[in-house]
């Protein structure tokens, strides 16, 4: 099932909004930093909000919309199901 999903390096901090078909394993990528980007150069390896979708193209869908937001309204996205912003990875 494919997912969205933000990322962070610290509460408040940078944010990354993606896109994966199976979530635990581009969390480990994110985490283990073998892919070259943006969340490799900002050390952004905490999974702190993420949804999961019945299609491919939902979710992606959903993944542009989210990139397109204020970031305020990501912020409260993240709070609204993670207010103490923990690395919700354990639990996939």
């Amino acid at each position: 099932m494919p997912y969205v999903y933000i990322l962070t390096n610290k509460p408040f901090g940078t944010l990354y909004t993606g896109f994966a078909n199976d979530l635990s394993v581009r969390v480990q990528q994110h985490k283990s930093a073998i892919v070259d980007g943006f969340t490799k150069e900002h050390g952004l390896k905490t999974l702190v909000w993420y949804e999961q979708y019945g299609s491919v193209l939902e979710a992606r869908n959903r993944e542009r919309l989210i990139k397109k937001w204020h970031r305020d309204w990501k912020i409260n996205l993240i709070q609204s199901v993670n207010p103490d912003w923990k690395d919700l990875s354990a639990s996939l």
